[in-house]
């Protein structure tokens, strides 16, 4: 059993599917995680492919603030997600809500809902900083 589990174990890490929500905000995140799966930055040759399914995801990608509306949301969408998942949270507004925080209806980042595992912080952050914050996550899988 131990030996199956080591095989199943690292062929999930060499081919996660990775998913994408957006709370709302600017969409400058959204923008560089798209910039990440270009072919310029190749989030590809990892083995990470971008899904539109939460029953497919191994790795979730949040950006934006948490809002009152979609909090129920990101929560039905992480209960759909198999265990064990990655969540990263992508840019300032999923790690503190960002510049809206002081805002009315904002509840704050992502961690206000869900067990967030990686932050990637920036304003937007670059493609590059979206890929390493996925792969610096992947220990996750191995235990």
């Amino acid at each position: 059993m131990g030996m199956m589990k080591h095989l199943m174990v690292r062929s999930r890490r060499r081919s996660l599917w990775m998913m994408h929500f957006c709370l709302g905000g600017c969409n400058g995140c959204s923008i560089e995680i798209m910039a990440a799966l270009t072919p310029m930055y190749d989030l590809e040759r990892f083995g990470i492919l971008n899904t539109g399914n939460p029953k497919h995801t191994d790795v979730l990608l949040v950006g934006g603030s948490v809002n009152h509306r979609n909090r129920r949301t990101l929560k039905n969408l992480i209960d759909q997600i198999p265990a064990p998942r990655l969540i990263v949270a992508v840019g300032t507004c999923a790690l503190t809500g960002g510049i809206f925080n002081e805002a009315y209806n904002i509840i704050g980042g992502a961690n206000r809902v869900v067990d967030v595992d990686v932050y990637v912080p920036g304003c937007p952050p670059k493609p590059e900083a979206v890929i390493d914050g996925i792969l610096s996550g992947l220990d996750k899988f191995e235990q």
